[in-house]
């Protein structure tokens, strides 16, 4: 394996780390770590900010100028403040290295970038765009000669990596994915313990957890299917009829595990989807150990970081008393709109989260948002009573508003760029309850069990268990009504709301430590995590985008973040329970004690079964460890291989290709499909490429190209000569894909058009536009 890239990169990620940790002690002063968790979202923040918008002019000054930029906060923050703690330092710098490490581990026995099981074709296509442009607005590799029609932020991120290190994308591909997860996992940690120790809970056994959650736990439905194959084979039948499961995969067997099952839970069977046909596709659910098995770079996987830079920087000014309005005022209006920018354009689908995390922040707070106003001001806008909480939410309307509204001037370029032909649609199919409970039971468990467990603090056990029994019966009701969205959520909704606005119910029991401006209170920032994540299951029960594969992507782009969020929520909500859970009575507490374990520790075990049936079959697979991306050309497509490699290597800049159209996830040349790989492996943009150009931008533009690629091959003289100089063409890719697809390939005939390369199945002509 490449160790010396691994540590040079990994070397890299750790300066990222502590230079952006130091500059984060500014923003996050009452974390238990001050913010080092987040150095490297911090890190990158500014680099990308300065290369985003520097790189109009030149994508390497904007760089360069970042790193300078960085380079002058670190030092500047030393001056005024101090230098980041070293044990902090070194247990927050354990934690990504062992994260870094492991996905790289997993990258290195499946390193291969392949068209099919995903997008990554389209994912290192962009990173090699981006490593090849001279600057920005990108252009698109599939639709050469236009702007590129897809939230590029994070492989943006992921070229500035590279182009630092000088890396080849085939090797920064993987590199940068393990960074991403390393990024997710220590954030993670850091808000978990941050959020533990405001409440006076162990902060590494809640950020522990909560790394467990986010970096390797699944989602319930292994071991549901794992059960189903442990009973006697009648009653098995009959267990996996009455939940609608089929007995395959794991439910059929160990040796019929399949990595794939537990991201596709939820089946898609409405019929309002345009030309999507019921029962064709499965909603994509997957959780962040699948993601990065799977190993595309993309967008909901690498924004998570930041969606916890930004719900870092609510939890900071969750903490901030209302005396200090200055702090608060700049990180609503300061950096949260800065991050939501940045979110904008990494995964377009996560921005309206930043509007909904300063929401709910604002209006739960314990410091009172009218203080955010001019003292005038806010004295006429104090209530007593009800009208206090209708303040409290229109001021946090306001906000989300400004933050969303501040976030798309920091993104405004990317919003001027091709414009989606999407809208907005209200009530898909709904998911099942059993659908819901594989899916989230993991944290809708734990946040039932801990609501349950304020109720008795705060109504008595007795009142307590009427309320869970009337919740329980209204959760089945709503199933049966094709609702159960409405009975599994609402509660959460209610409960975590009520919480989160009422003062401490018994301070005999669990005192927790004084909040700024607020007193004490049952629960703290979880709560806020869990109405996030809740009001985010619960809109998409209900309002999706419509596209010609249902509502697949506004789940598969929705759940991830719901994912994340919840899982920095668990970490101390398990540790409370674990903890802080005293029913009263010595023998109440001591059976609550036992139970509490068993259930987390059943949770615990639940939730394992995936990766260690996952990680074991994908070492058994693996092949010799290897970093590089493309190794497998030679072996898979050695007629290609060669040639594909020229066009990366000898080419400078972005002269257009042409290559086969309308192209997909197939890379199968004997039935004429290329998979547009010479121009998705060297970032080349082609004349047409793969067909979700057709989704970017509309079906009749999309076909007109593909027409003209054609043309373009097969067509008269003077058409080709006029579209090769239309498009700007420079290199004619001829390989097998290409041979099968058209019947007679006349444009190596033209005046001009002179071979270039002659390598295996391909010939790669030359168009020299003088002759034309």
């Amino acid at each position: 394996m490449e160790y010396g890239l691994l540590a040079t990169w990994l070397v890299l990620y750790l300066l990222l780390l502590y230079a952006g940790g130091t500059v984060a002690g500014l923003l996050f002063p009452r974390f238990a770590d001050r913010g080092l968790a987040f150095g490297v979202p911090v890190a990158v923040s500014i680099l990308w900010l300065v290369t985003y918008f520097v790189g109009r002019l030149s994508l390497a000054l904007g760089i360069w100028l970042g790193v300078a930029v960085l380079a002058t906060a670190t030092v500047a923050m030393w001056r005024v403040d101090s230098a980041p703690d070293l044990k902090a330092y070194a247990e927050t710098a354990g934690v990504f290295t062992v994260a870094f490490l492991f996905v790289v581990g997993i990258r290195a026995l499946d390193p291969a970038i392949v068209p099919i099981g995903g997008e990554k074709f389209l994912d290192f296509g962009l990173l090699q765009s981006l490593v090849r442009a001279d600057s920005l607005p990108l252009k698109d590799m599939w639709f050469a000669g236009e702007p590129v029609a897809y939230y590029y932020g994070g492989h943006l991120i992921a070229a500035i990596l590279t182009r630092i290190t000088g890396t080849a994308g085939q090797f920064a591909y993987n590199l940068s994915l393990a960074g991403f997860y390393a990024t997710l996992v220590t954030a993670a940690y850091g808000l978990a313990g941050a959020v533990a120790s405001e409440r006076g809970l162990p902060r590494r056994l809640a950020a522990g957890l909560t790394v467990f959650c986010i970096g390797f736990a699944s989602n319930l439905s292994t071991p549901a299917k794992f059960v189903v194959w442990l009973l006697p084979g009648g009653l098995s039948q009959s267990v996996a009829e009455r939940a609608g499961y089929e007995l395959k995969g794991l439910a059929a067997g160990p040796d019929s595990f399949s990595y794939w099952d537990a991201s596709r839970v939820i089946e898609d069977t409405a019929a309002d989807f345009g030309t999507y046909e019921p029962g064709a596709a499965l909603v994509i659910d997957e959780f962040p150990l699948f993601s990065w098995l799977n190993g595309d770079m993309h967008a909901h996987m690498m924004s998570t970081g930041f969606l916890l830079l930004a719900a870092a920087l609510c939890f900071s000014y969750y903490q901030t008393p209302a005396a200090e309005r200055r702090r608060r005022l700049a990180l609503l209006f300061g950096a949260l709109p800065a991050v939501a920018g940045i979110m904008a354009v990494t995964n377009t689908w996560s921005f309206p989260s930043m509007g909904g995390l300063a929401l709910l922040t604002v209006t739960v707070a314990p410091a009172d948002p009218t203080t955010l106003l001019p003292k005038t001001a806010g004295q006429r806008l104090r209530l007593n009573g009800p009208g206090q909480e209708g303040v409290r939410i229109g001021m946090g309307l306001v906000v989300a508003s400004g933050v969303l509204a501040l976030g798309l001037l920091w993104s405004l370029p990317f919003w001027l760029g091709p414009a989606s032909g999407r809208e907005i649609a209200v009530l898909p199919d709904r998911t099942s309850l059993i659908e819901l409970l594989a899916v989230h039971g993991l944290f809708i468990a734990p946040f039932w069990l801990y609501l349950y467990a304020q109720t008795g603090r705060a109504v008595g056990r007795s009142t307590a268990r009427i309320v869970g029994l009337v919740t329980v019966g209204t959760a089945a009701l709503a199933a049966t009504l094709d609702v159960a969205a409405v009975g599994l959520l609402v509660p959460l909704l209610v409960g975590a709301w009520l919480f989160a606005r009422s003062p401490t119910l018994d301070r005999t029991v669990d005192a927790v430590p004084a909040l700024a401006d607020g007193g004490d209170r049952p629960v703290g920032f979880e709560a806020v995590l869990i109405l996030a994540g809740a009001g985010l299951v619960f809109l998409v029960e209900f309002i999706f985008v419509r596209e010609n594969i249902g509502r697949m992507n506004t789940v598969f782009k929705t759940y991830m973040q719901v994912w994340v969020l919840w899982g920095v929520a668990a970490g101390p909500v398990l540790a409370w329970l674990l903890t802080r859970w005293r029913p009263s009575g010595e023998r109440g507490r001591a059976w609550t004690s036992v139970g509490v374990r068993a259930f987390v520790a059943l949770l615990i075990c639940s939730a394992s079964l995936y990766g260690v049936f996952a990680l074991s079959n994908h070492v058994d697979a693996a092949g010799e460890p290897t970093l590089d991306g493309l190794a497998y050309l030679d072996d898979d497509h050695p007629e290609e291989a060669e040639a594909i490699r020229w066009l990366g290597e000898t080419t400078t800049g972005r002269p257009t290709i042409v290559t086969a159209a309308p192209a997909d996830y197939e890379w199968d040349a004997s039935e004429g499909k290329g998979a547009s790989a010479p121009s998705s492996l060297t970032g080349l943009p082609t004349v047409a490429g793969w067909t979700h150009e057709a989704q970017y931008r509309n079906d009749t533009v999309y076909d007109r190209r593909v027409d003209d690629v054609e043309t373009i091959y097969t067509g008269d003289a003077s058409e080709q000569r006029r579209l090769l100089e239309a498009y700007d063409v420079r290199y004619v890719y001829v390989g097998p894909a290409e041979r099968a697809r058209y019947d007679e390939v006349t444009v190596d005939q033209l005046q001009g058009v002179t071979v270039a390369k002659r390598a295996g199945g391909v010939t790669i002509y030359q168009v020299r536009p003088e002759y034309f």
